[in-house]
């Protein structure tokens, strides 16, 4: 379960120091008006989201080890602090935490315009690869024609079902290994 802890992390740490910047446009065509304002020098929502996204593992963290201590000054270490002081608990919630840290991966790599990362996860209800990103609906689609609804829609998912579901099948994985 390391591995999703330090690939979310490398996402996060690569939010903060690559898309915190505001994006250039490139060169424009045509005339343009200028500005009567400044823009702001960082992208404020990408800092938006990543302190939603710290505080959410600090609420979680607090509220399983509320002698937790200060969080790490470094936003990309928030990870290891958390699986640090909620390595007692029970098997169930730890699986929790790590349900939360993949589907913040997820978040992160979505935020940086990576939805390749949804790619990766098999549709949990016909088990073929066939998920995209829909940004509209902030779900992960089944583009299988036969996989859909009552009302012939095609099948969505929330990231944190695809999250839940992966952490699983990690988990099954590793109990029949042993």
């Amino acid at each position: 379960m390391a591995n999703h802890d330090e690939t979310t992390a490398r996402r996060l740490r690569l939010l903060q120091s690559e898309f915190i910047q505001p994006g250039r446009r490139g060169p424009s065509a045509g005339r343009t008006t200028r500005p009567t304002e400044p823009a702001a020098p960082i992208n404020l929502g990408i800092l938006d989201y990543m302190r939603a996204s710290v505080d959410e593992v600090e609420q979680h963290t607090r509220a399983a080890a509320p002698n937790a201590g200060p969080r790490p000054a470094e936003v990309d270490a928030i990870y290891d602090w958390y699986r640090e002081h909620t390595a007692h608990l029970e098997p169930e919630k730890q699986l929790h935490r790590e349900v939360v840290i993949y589907r913040q991966g997820l978040e992160h790599a979505i935020q940086m315009g990576d939805d390749k990362a949804i790619r990766r996860h098999p549709c949990p209800a016909c088990a073929t690869w066939g998920l995209f990103w829909n940004a509209a609906l902030g779900k992960a689609l089944c583009v299988n024609h036969y996989c859909t609804d009552d009302r012939g829609a095609s099948r969505s998912w929330t990231l944190a079902y695809l999250a839940q579901q992966h952490v699983a099948r990690q988990e099954s994985s590793a109990r029949r290994a042993t």
